[in-house]
């Protein structure tokens, strides 16, 4: 079974950056999606970022222009890269990946250090 395994997480203060890493334990080639998710308290998970197997992206409105995702194919990992980060970014970030069935990571905490 696939496993993913998420880094890079922490505090941060307004305005700072950071990344975050999703390890994938195998080749990420065959994925059709993989896409960052975030969960803040008492609200609903959202989607934050994706990358489509051909490469293309798109980003919640909320985060273009800020975030960037991508993926090292040799590596099997996927990041996203968060700069001008917000006081509102603060949430609990998943890694997704699809292949048929959909795969999460175990989600990385990014607070805000305000």
């Amino acid at each position: 079974q696939v496993q993913l395994v998420e880094s890079g997480g922490g505090l941060v203060q307004p305005g700072g950056s950071l990344r975050l890493s999703c390890a994938v334990t195998e080749s990420i080639f065959s994925f059709s999606v993989m896409a960052w998710y975030r969960q803040a308290p008492d609200k609903q998970r959202e989607l934050v970022a994706r990358i489509a197997g051909g490469g293309s992206t798109d980003y919640a409105d909320s985060v273009t222009g800020r975030f960037t995702i991508s993926r090292d194919m040799r590596k099997t990992t996927l990041y996203l890269q968060m700069n001008t980060l917000k006081p509102e970014d603060s949430a609990v970030y998943y890694c997704f990946a699809q292949r048929g069935v959909g795969n999460w990571g175990q989600g990385k905490q990014v607070t805000d250090g305000s």
